[in-house]
């Protein structure tokens, strides 16, 4: 979220109760905090089954100053900030409320009682792990192209979705695309530099790394006190988009590559070069579309860059990828699947097969209600256990708790599983 430093000193401690659309919310966590804003999950209280939130909270005033009465003084100029901030951002999230790849806004409050002043208050989604996250976890090995593949069209979707509404995102970055457990898709976030192309209303733009030339003329200038003649638009955010790919597929951080003279010299050979190294563990896969789509994205010239649109189109999203292990235990879904349970033994006794059916839907059960439970007795599968929760929180929940867990003498792999493949039958035979 725009100016938000994750990982950085934690912010003042909240105020343990919220009051926001008729509700109480209990603040349970920081989660970032920047200039003019914090964000904080929260739970609503007196309903244990409401799923959990994320607010994001814009300071808006200055806290008061004991002793005797002053003349009201100018309003500073970061409360200025939050105040525009917060009605910029929901400007958007509410223009652009109801597509699936991006996050939703609950609704909109003030918090009278905060320790700094009154505050502005967005209450949002919560959404898992970022894409920022699943890099540091690659570790230097890259993603698997199922991820990037779901990735790439997922934030195209929400690019071509904004894109069309004339919003232009201008911070897309990996700590800006978060996954959503319960929808089971990538999502963008912070829509704190938005704006309407033809209309940008603010001087400098984007993330040092996956800002575009034009953006980065563009910002020198009005350092100097200058104006730039190029305006930028949403090819900004399809450059940016290049570069997270990039990155996931490399599972390197760019930042100092494509701000080297080689690359504003000759990008195009060091793609290339990126995607020929044997040191990248997806090399092995023919990746020639993906990197094809990456290179259309990384045009110097925003007019040659193509559109969310048009990269959709890509062959790249007609190869039917399967997701890897690792995958199935980063990205949350509403389905657990456990490993190393059953013997081919239990499978073919119907009186034992019955028991163990039974036992496992008891202990998985302690973790919330079971919508479905499939243990398949040939492959693809076999052997596998397949339990459907109400929503992601119960099977996180599960997962934690069952993994490593001793069953019947055998110690309990559990993963995530795509809800979705999961409802059209298809079971990955093979663990990748």
């Amino acid at each position: 979220m725009s100016g938000c430093v994750w990982g950085a000193a934690p912010p003042p401690p909240p105020p343990l109760l919220l009051e926001a659309l008729g509700r109480l919310w209990e603040v349970q966590a920081p989660l970032g905090s920047g200039s003019s804003a914090s964000v904080y999950r929260v739970r609503c209280c007196g309903d244990p089954r409401a799923p959990p939130g994320a607010v994001k909270e814009f300071v808006v005033a200055p806290p008061a100053r004991p002793g005797p009465a002053r003349r009201p003084a100018a309003r500073p100029a970061a409360a200025d900030c939050a105040e525009y901030g917060f009605r910029k951002e929901r400007a958007a999230l509410e223009h652009l409320r109801g597509h699936r790849n991006i996050v939703t806004l609950y609704g909109v409050f003030t918090n009278h009682y905060s320790a700094n002043g009154p505050s502005r208050c967005l209450l949002l989604e919560l959404l898992d792990v970022s894409v920022s996250e699943l890099l540091l976890h690659s570790s230097n090995q890259g993603c698997s192209m199922w991820m990037i593949q779901h990735c790439a069209r997922d934030v195209l979707e929400a690019l071509a979705f904004l894109h069309h509404k004339g919003y232009v995102h201008a911070d897309l970055k990996p700590r800006n695309i978060l996954w959503s457990a319960e929808e089971e898709c990538f999502k963008l976030i912070d829509f704190g530099l938005s704006f309407k192309e033809g209309n940008q209303d603010v001087k400098y733009i984007q993330t040092d790394g996956y800002r575009a030339p034009e953006a980065e003329l563009q910002n020198c200038l009005a350092q100097a006190g200058l104006q730039s003649e190029t305006e930028c638009t949403s090819a900004v955010d399809l450059w940016s988009l290049g570069i997270v790919l990039l990155e996931m597929f490399s599972g390197m951080k760019l930042k100092h590559t494509v701000q080297s003279q080689e690359w504003k010299a000759n990008s195009s050979a060091i793609i290339d070069r990126i995607f020929a190294s044997e040191g990248v563990v997806n090399s092995a896969i023919p990746a020639y579309h993906l990197r094809d789509l990456i290179k259309s994205m990384l045009h110097c010239d925003q007019g040659k860059r193509a559109s969310a649109e048009k990269a959709l189109c890509s062959p790249f999203f007609s190869i039917p990828f399967a997701p890897h292990i690792e995958d199935l235990v980063m990205l949350p879904t509403p389905v657990l699947r456990l490993l190393n349970v059953l013997s081919d033994a239990s499978l073919q006794s119907e009186e034992e097969y019955e028991d163990i059916l039974e036992d496992i839907r008891e202990e998985c059960q302690k973790y919330g209600p079971v919508v479905s439970l499939l243990i398949p007795k040939e492959n693809p599968g076999k052997g596998q256990v397949f339990v459907e929760y109400a929503n992601a929180g119960d099977s996180k929940a599960a997962q934690k708790m069952l993994t490593g867990k001793i069953f019947d003498g055998k110690f309990v792999v559990a993963t995530f599983y795509p809800l979705s493949a999961y409802k059209r039958g298809y079971l990955y035979q093979n663990l990748l």
